[in-house]
């Protein structure tokens, strides 16, 4: 076992997604993108929807579809409460195909700045992530 490598725990409501060791985990807090490797310094901060990356003690890289949620990085573990986590054998690729064009058609409608605008740009990060998650998952097999 790897003496540079720390806990991880992903869970979302539904259950955990993810528990073991890991040397690093990479995801998007609200300040921007985080790297987290052992020794990080403790830290608490909100995620934002898109993907969480983390190598495993054997250097296997892993990507899970986050929908918010929270990060906390302390000493001896690091925990992703997130609002949704998926996997990639979990995301409906044809549904995730269907909301991101629904969401670039409501952009497409509406004026920079309006509500409607500002919900459908969400709805497309959404989909565009979980779409990401899709596509890796298929390029490593």
């Amino acid at each position: 076992m790897d003496t540079f490598a720390f806990a991880l725990e992903v869970v979302s409501a539904e259950g955990s997604l993810y528990s073991g060791k890991v040397k690093s985990v990479r995801v998007t807090g609200s300040e921007g993108e985080l790297g987290i490797r052992f020794g990080h310094t403790p830290l608490l901060t909100t995620i934002k929807t898109g993907l969480v990356t983390l190598v495993d003690e054997n250097d296997k890289e892993d990507q899970i579809y986050l929908a918010g949620g929270v990060l906390e990085v302390q000493p001896e573990v690091t925990t992703i409460l997130a609002d949704t986590a998926l996997r990639a054998d979990d995301i409906d690729e044809a549904k995730a195909k269907e909301a991101m064009n629904a969401a670039k058609e409501a952009i497409n409608k509406h004026s920079s700045g309006d509500v409607d605008y500002n919900t459908a740009l969400a709805r497309l990060a959404d989909a565009m992530a979980r779409l990401k998650v899709v596509e890796i998952a298929r390029n490593r097999r």
